[in-house]
Formats: structure tokens, C-alpha cells, sequence
């Protein structure tokens, strides 16, 4: 198996009241290729009636920015000058609220009030003044969370989500499956992975312990997953790690063909991370942790406007120490970001990210290719959590990451906006790694070091408008950009033997590296360029009926020697019974970019054609008073790239499909006040098709990677007897998988459970919270498979505990 990482003017002043006459000039921005951004949303679909409920979490801030972001979650339709706005501070609003209610608590003690009309529309005005106090008075709104959402793992279905060509809508009315995972979530399970971060979603799954690098990326539904987008740039982790959790406000897990939201990449899915933006109101966290034997953790976490219109947001994180697979952790990261209001409409924001990383003395990831699969009854070793004995202890693994980006938003009137962004992203490799080929049963196995530097670079850059028009009675939401995205690759030479030692997982390793590395890159490969544009309409029929459609071109053009031009559609219908649950089918296609064959085999050089994935899928979403559930039933064809050997050599080719279908399900019930229950379960039926005769052996099987059953539990209980504490707990069955696509090699099942508890107090008028989690409870030892190709596998994650600290100021 492979182990060698792969290369794939003058501004007119606005109107200070809310109009449609900017319209042609944003058009005119966008062909041009750049843009402008800014203030109050506007309306989504239908004016939001008086009785719909919706859940909300806007902290306090700027009143401006407070309104901005709830007229894009609520729908409501609001007019009056900006101008009234400027300069005043709002509470912001938290709870399950009619748009009335939410709209009085966001504006109280502002002196303005929002007036409703016969048709549900508002009006912004100044409240009436009360004589003898001599200032506005709006009545008292106590604002109170309903129990439904207070512990949900679900309770994103109703927030809003950036999903790529489709513009920003809620997850809820987004006919494709996402899981967003928030920063609160991920503090309170103490997650540091992919894989932990997406726990309670049984259709997510990486095989790569936490600690370790992230060597083979994710799968999702069976499928494996490269595709990582940074507030929607692109970001190469591909060979070497996850994003750092420090500095992200959210990570959503898209499932299925993402060739329509974001052009070329794997079919399975895509992990869109979103960066902390500043939060308005001054804020700083401090945490400190420890994880066993001794691993030591800081992070400063702060937030300050400077003045009205300035705002910023740093991060600075450390982790040292020795992890519980004796890894050797040495990690820094800092992070920055700026939002400058410019004026009423306009908005200015740039982010940049850095991460070092070194992580020393980790596990070996195991190779199987070379196993007795027959002299093993198709059964794997009996695992072992002595790490000592599966580690080289001077072997390493160094990257840098970084990302720059700045854009800007306006917000063009309240029917529309336009966003362009400018981003740059890089991923630094310094490879001393250590691989090993899995031999035989009793746990045999011989290794390398694996010795390579890389640099990934990718420049971004994109323009995309979105705003509603009014049509033959029918309500069009408009999305259209274009884009271009450019990727250069640098490379060392590589060493990569399969004999620098020898031993057995039961046996301490003695081995230590002695050759002398170079790690002097080569002249870049020829770059790879995208250039994009897309266009998508959703059409409100009425209340209850929306249909999407859409097309993205891609013109694919990689300088060494090929190219290929694609267009991608969606389409999709979405049938909503109530405001709080969509009904949905759709239909996307995803694109993967032809690839030269590596070196390693015998058509080394040959080109594989572009291939396009298909995708159908049918769901449904919804929010009830204490029930949020989420099910979809899919079916995935993709191009089948396999090994076949011919005359003893072995060659990479395209032969075949392979089908995905199945089913998910989650939901998540407030059984009581204090207790929250969910499940979730992936049910998934995968076969190779329609394969050549050379590879008729395999046509039927079952792909590698792909376990029929994925099954999770969880619970949140907050205990009623003491102030601010609350436990939860996971349990994530994983099902057999095979190792190979010929069905002979056996992965077993296991099930997984995690606990943790969260405790907030006071100490002397500051807030603290203390943190704990225990990872794998019982100490199951079991054997991870689910790599990029077929063959590959880890030894899992022995049981690890978590205590942090964290104080808010």
C-alpha cells in the first residue's frame, strides 16, 4: 500500500433607507470579481407569521449586528433607517421566541421598538416616550430557553449553516444531511479529534486515535473524506493532522456529494470548520488542563471592541507533554480576528490562523497488504495498549499550518448582499514517521521510516451575491458567484523501506532512528487550477412548498498535463407541514480530478480520467416541542479505483462502481427537565459493481471500510440538587468491518463509551467551570480500520482522562 502522500473605485454613499436600487451595481461587482459587505439581513422566505417559534442563541452586541443576524435566522421582514440603529448596544436574545418576542427582547432598552403590520411585517421606530421618566418604555421581556433545546445534540437543525453554492441557510431547510458540531460542545467533551468531535453521529468516523496524526482523514457513510474547507477555503490536512479545536466556533460534518457546494473533491463528504469571530461585548476565557500521565494544556481565549465600529478576537493555546499512548505533544497555536463595521451596510473582516505542531514517539499506523491472511483464519492480532512496544520513541511528525483570509460583506439593501473573500492557506511537513506491514496473527510485523517534507499552498478567492426576488407570485432566493482556486505542491525526496526493524506487538521495540534526514524540497509540481461559477434558485411556492435547483462549471486544469471541464447539478424539493420540520428529496453529483498513477506501480505515469459521482437521497428534519430528530435514506454510486496484479506487478485502476445506500437516524428526546436522551443509527448495505472480468472476483463484495451497522446512545442530565452540574455519556457501537475489498480479512466489532461531567461555580464573584472526561470507560482494546485505501489499520485509544479548568471573565 502506498504510503506517499499524493497531489490533487468610488462608492456611491447608501441610501440611509432600505431599497433595491443597489441591486445593479452588486450584479456589476460580482462579473467584475469583487465585492463589498455589511448590515441588516433581510427577509428569507415567507414573512415569518406571528405564532412561529424558532430557537435562538444571539449574544449581546452592537444593535446593528444583533438585528443583521437575527432577520437571517427568523425570515422577518423589517424596514426603516438604518440610521436609528447606529450607536446603540442590544441584549441580544436567547430562547424558543415568536419573531414578536424576539424582536422585543433584542431591542429593549434600545428606545426603539419594531412595529408589526396586518401582512407580519415590521417597522422600525422610536419607542414612545414616557413623560415622566423622560425616555423610551418598552415592556418588561423575561426571555426563558424551552427544554426542548437545553441539552439537544440537535438543536443546530434551526441555526443557520453556510452550505458552499446553496448561500447560508438553516440547517433545517437544507435538503442534504449536516451535523454541525458548536465550540461549547466540543469544550464540554473535552474533544481534540475528528473523531471525538463527532462521536455521537454514527455516520462520521475517522480510525485514527486522538494523539496520533491524522494520516488518513475521515470517512462518512462508508466513504473516505478529504475534502477541508476553512471558512470556506480550502485547507489541504490530507498526511498529517486535524484542524486545531482552539480557534474554531463550529465544525459541520456535510454528508454525501459535494461537487455543486464546492467543486472537485471526494464524494463523500466535506468538514467545513468556521473560525471564532469577535463577539462584540469584551469576553475572555482562560483554561487550564491536564490529561493523563502528563499532558498539560493552556488557552487564552479573548474578545474586545475597541470601539464602536472595531472589534477583535486572539487565541493563544500551548499543549506539552507526554499523552496516554506516550506520544510526545508539543503544540502552539495563536489566531486573530478583526470585523471593522464601515459604515451602516458594510463589513470588514480578516482571520489568520497558525499552528506547530510536533507530536514525537507516536504509534505506528499499520499496514496489511502483506498479512497471512489464510495462516490467520482471517482474524487480526489480539491488540495491546503498551504502547511501548508499537512506537519508535525518536520518530516524529512535524507540521505548520496556517491560514490568512480577508473579505468583505455588503449588505446591498434588505433584499440583498454580497460577500467576497480572499484567502490563502498552507500545510508544512516534516516526515520521521514510523509505519509497519502487519505480518501474521501472533502480531509479527516489520517496519520503515517513512522520511519526506511537503508544502501544500492554496490560494482562494470568490465573489458570491445572494438576495430574493419576487416573481409570477413565487419567491426566488438567488445565489451566483464565481471563484477561482490555485494549488502548488513542493516535495523532498522520499524514504520510504519496509525493513528498518522488526518485532511484535507484544515486545518492547528497541529501534531508534539513526540515518541522516533531508528535508530540502524539490521545485514545486505544476499548480492545479479551479476556476468555478455557480447559480442556484430556490423557489417558495408558497408556505409549504420550495424546490431547489442549481449548477456549478468547473473548468479543472492541473499544469502537468490535463484538464477537464464539468458541470455539476442539484436539485431538490422541500415539502414543510410547519415551520419547525422540512420534508425533502434531492439529487447531486459529486466530481473527483483525474490523477496520474504513482510511482510505486507498474502503469506508473498513466492518467486516470475525471470521474462523477451520484447521489439521491430522501429525509426529513424537525424540531418539536421536546423532540429533534433527523433520518435520510441515500444511495451513493461512485467510480471504483482498486489494485489489480497482473504477471506479479501491481497496477491502479479505475474498474467498476461501488454503491452506497442506506439509512441514519438521530433524535434527541427532553425526557425530563434535567435529562436529555438520544440515539442515532447508520444502517449502510455498500457493494462493488459492475466490475471487469480481471476483477470479477470481487464484484458483489462488500467495499473495505464499510460496516454495516454504526449504533449511538448518549445522555445529558443535569443534576437538580446541585447548582451547575451536569454528566453525560456516549455509547458508539461500531460495526465488523472487512479490511480489504475481497472480503477475507475480518476488523472485529467493539462499542466505545465516554463519560464526562461539567461544573460551573462562583469563586469570588468570578465564573469557573470545571471540565472532566473519560474516554473509552472500560479500556476496550480493538483495532481500527477505515483508512483512505483498503489495508490499513490502527491499534484504538486506551482509556484517557481530562480535567480542564476554565474561567470567563
Amino acid at each position: 500500500m502506498s504510503r506517499h502522500p499524493t497531489s490533487q473605485a468610488t462608492r456611491r454613499k447608501p441610501s440611509p433607507r432600505f431599497a433595491l436600487r443597489p441591486t445593479a451595481v452588486a450584479v456589476h461587482l460580482l462579473l467584475a470579481g469583487a465585492a463589498i459587505g455589511g448590515w441588516v439581513g433581510a427577509a428569507q422566505a415567507q414573512p415569518a407569521t406571528a405564532a412561529s417559534t424558532r430557537s435562538y442563541n444571539i449574544p449581546a452586541g452592537p444593535l446593528n449586528v444583533v438585528l443583521t443576524r437575527f432577520l437571517g435566522e427568523s425570515g422577518v421582514l423589517l424596514s426603516g433607517s438604518t440610521e436609528l440603529a447606529q450607536g446603540k448596544q442590544s441584549p441580544g436574545v436567547q430562547g424558543n421566541l415568536t419573531p414578536k418576542a424576539g424582536l422585543a427582547a433584542l431591542l429593549a432598552g434600545t428606545g426603539l421598538q419594531a412595529v408589526a403590520d396586518a401582512q407580519g411585517r415590521y417597522v422600525l421606530r422610536v419607542a414612545p416616550v414616557d413623560d415622566k421618566r423622560g425616555e423610551a418604555t418598552l415592556p418588561t421581556v423575561t426571555v426563558k430557553g424551552d427544554i426542548s433545546t437545553q441539552h439537544s445534540h440537535l438543536a443546530y437543525l434551526s441555526k443557520r449553516a453556510a452550505s458552499g453554492a446553496l448561500g447560508t441557510k438553516s440547517v433545517l431547510d437544507t435538503p442534504f444531511s449536516i451535523t454541525v458540531v458548536d465550540n461549547n460542545e466540543i469544550i464540554e467533551r473535552g474533544a481534540k479529534s475528528i473523531g471525538q468531535i463527532f462521536f455521537s453521529d454514527p455516520s462520521v468516523y475517522t480510525p485514527t486515535p486522538s494523539f496520533n496524526v491524522d494520516w488518513w482523514g475521515t470517512r462518512i457513510r462508508g466513504l473516505p473524506v478529504r475534502n477541508t474547507y476553512v471558512d470556506d477555503i480550502s485547507m489541504v490536512l490530507s498526511w498529517g493532522g486535524d484542524f486545531p479545536t482552539e480557534v474554531i466556533d463550529s465544525v459541520s460534518a456535510l454528508k454525501g456529494l459535494t461537487g455543486f457546494m464546492y467543486g472537485f473533491g471526494t464524494p463523500g463528504g466535506a468538514l467545513s470548520y468556521q473560525l471564532k469571530r469577535p463577539s462584540q461585548t469584551p469576553e475572555t476565557s482562560l483554561s487550564v488542563g491536564y490529561r493523563n500521565p502528563k499532558l498539560f494544556t493552556a488557552h487564552v481565549d479573548t474578545s474586545h471592541n475597541i470601539d464602536g465600529d472595531l472589534a477583535i478576537r486572539a487565541n493563544f493555546a500551548t499543549e506539552q507533554g507526554t499523552a496516554y499512548n506516550t506520544s510526545e505533544i508539543n503544540r502552539n497555536v495563536v489566531s486573530l480576528a478583526v470585523d471593522k463595521q464601515l459604515g451602516g451596510s458594510l463589513l470588514w473582516q480578516t482571520t489568520l490562523v497558525y499552528e506547530d505542531s510536533k507530536i514525537k514517539g507516536e504509534p505506528f499506523q499499520f499496514y496489511l497488504s502483506e498479512y497471512d491472511v489464510a495462516g490467520s483464519g482471517g482474524r487480526m492480532p489480539t491488540p495491546t495498549y503498551d504502547y511501548r512496544n508499537i512506537n519508535i520513541n525518536n520518530a516524529y511528525y512535524k507540521t505548520e499550518t496556517l491560514l490568512a483570509s480577508t473579505g468583505v460583506k455588503w449588505q446591498i439593501d434588505d433584499q440583498w448582499k454580497l460577500d467576497y473573500q480572499l484567502g490563502f492557506s498552507r500545510k508544512n511537513h516534516r516526515s520521521n514517521k514510523a509505519f509497519a506491514d502487519l505480518l501474521n496473527s501472533a502480531g509479527d510485523y516489520s517496519g520503515g521510516i517513512y522520511n519526506f517534507a511537503g508544502r501544500h499552498d492554496t490560494l482562494f478567492t470568490q465573489a458570491m451575491l445572494q438576495g430574493t426576488v419576487s416573481a409570477f407570485g413565487m419567491k426566488h432566493e438567488l445565489v451566483a458567484g464565481l471563484g477561482l482556486q490555485k494549488t502548488e505542491t513542493s516535495y523532498s525526496n522520499f524514504r520510504y523501506p519496509d525493513n528498518d526493524f522488526q518485532g511484535n506487538i507484544h515486545v518492547s521495540q528497541p529501534y531508534r532512528v539513526s540515518h541522516t534526514l533531508d528535508f530540502s524540497l524539490n521545485p514545486a509540481s505544476p499548480e492545479v487550477v479551479q476556476k468555478n461559477v455557480f447559480l442556484s434558485d430556490t423557489v417558495h411556492f408558497n408556505e409549504r412548498w420550495q424546490a431547489i435547483a442549481g449548477l456549478r462549471f468547473t473548468d479543472y486544469h492541473n499544469k502537468a498535463g490535463y484538464r477537464t471541464r464539468e458541470t455539476t447539478p442539484t436539485l431538490a424539493l422541500i415539502y414543510k407541514p410547519d415551520a419547525q420540520t422540512s420534508l425533502y428529496g434531492s439529487y447531486v453529483e459529486g466530481l473527483e480530478p483525474g490523477s496520474r498513477v504513482g510511482d510505486i506501480y507498474a502503469n506508473a505515469g498513466e492518467l486516470l480520467p475525471a470521474t462523477i459521482s451520484k447521489q439521491a437521497e430522501v429525509g426529513i428534519k424537525g424540531q418539536a416541542n421536546t423532540f429533534d430528530y433527523s433520518a435520510a435514506i441515500f444511495r451513493i454510486e461512485r467510480a471504483n479505483q482498486i489494485d489489480v496484479v497482473r504477471g506479479g506487478e501491481r497496477y491502479r485502476t479505475q474498474d467498476g462502481l461501488v454503491l452506497y445506500q442506506g439509512a441514519e437516524l438521530s433524535g434527541a428526546y427532553q425526557f425530563t427537565r434535567n435529562l436529555n436522551l438520544g440515539m442515532g443509527a447508520t444502517y449502510l448495505d455498500a457493494t462493488i459493481d459492475k466490475v471487469s472480468a480481471a476483477s470479477a472476483a470481487i464484484e458483489g463484495n462488500t467495499p473495505a471500510n464499510a460496516p454495516k451497522w454504526q449504533v449511538v446512545g448518549h445522555a445529558q442530565y443535569k443534576v437538580p440538587n446541585i447548582s451547575g452540574l451536569s454528566i453525560h455519556g456516549a455509547a458508539r457501537y461500531f460495526g465488523a468491518t472487512y479490511n480489504d475489498n475481497k472480503n477475507l480479512l475480518t476488523v472485529p466489532s467493539r462499542t466505545i463509551v465516554n463519560a464526562g461531567f461539567s461544573y460551573d461555580f462562583d469563586v469570588q464573584g468570578h465564573a469557573l467551570t470545571l471540565i472532566g472526561n473519560i474516554n473509552n470507560v472500560f479500556n476496550k482494546k480493538y483495532w481500527a480500520s477505515g483508512g483512505w485505501e483498503e489495508g490499513s489499520s490502527n491499534i484504538g485509544e486506551a482509556r484517557n482522562v481530562s480535567l480542564v479548568l476554565r474561567a470567563q471573565f
